[in-house]
Parts: C-alpha cells; sequence; structure tokens
C-alpha cells in the first residue's frame, strides 16, 4: 500500500516563499512520475505541476509557471514543490500525487494547507 505524506504548508505573507515535501512509502517510488495539485475553497482541483520519474522532466500549469519549481530525491522517496514569489491566489490545500499515466493519478496524499496573506 502505497502512502504519500505532504508537509511543508503554512502561512506566508504575498512575494514570500514555502517548500513543501511530499513522502513517499514502498519501494517504487523512483518508477513513477509524481504530481502536484491544489484546491482552494469553493474551487474545483486543478493541476499544479508533474516530474517524469528521473526528475529530468517537468511540467507546470501556466498560473504558477516560472514561480514554482518541482524537484525531487528517489533516494529519499521524496518529491519538493519549491513555491516563489507566492500570491494570495495560490491559497489552497496542495496534494502530491502518483502518476500512472498522463492523466491518471492512482494515490493521493492528505494535503497540506498553504495560505499567502495580502
Amino acid at each position: 500500500q502505497v502512502q504519500l505524506v505532504e508537509s511543508g504548508g503554512g502561512l506566508v505573507q504575498a512575494g514570500g516563499s514555502l517548500r513543501l515535501s511530499c513522502v513517499a512509502s514502498g519501494r517504487t517510488f523512483s518508477t513513477y512520475a509524481m504530481g502536484w495539485f491544489r484546491q482552494a475553497p469553493g474551487k474545483e482541483r486543478e493541476f499544479v505541476g508533474v516530474i517524469n520519474w528521473s526528475g529530468g522532466n517537468t511540467g507546470y500549469a501556466d498560473s504558477v509557471k516560472g514561480r514554482f519549481t518541482i524537484s525531487r530525491d528517489n533516494a529519499k522517496n521524496t518529491v519538493y514543490l519549491q513555491m516563489n514569489s507566492l500570491k494570495p491566489e495560490d491559497t489552497a490545500v496542495y496534494y502530491c500525487a502518483r502518476a500512472i499515466s498522463s492523466t491518471q493519478y492512482d494515490h493521493w496524499g492528505q494535503g497540506t494547507q498553504v495560505t499567502v496573506s495580502s
């Protein structure tokens, strides 16, 4: 059973930075792409970005491109989301998920709250 646990959320002022971590259990972490998503109150969950199994390729939503960076450390079974130049509209619960295809994710973490004050 794969478990994903996010951490690193919190309250930050606009323009600040946070780094989220997502630790995965199991021995197959390095063979899967990993994604980050977020859900703001009253809104649907939205894609933030994805990183391939090796960390060599990433993709981002337009809303975060140039501000957010995804990386991973397969030796630590961990994927990171570095968030810079944060805006109040980035306020949401952030989730990591394991990708089983380019559009499908089969395991999700419990989420970590990010709040950006203006």
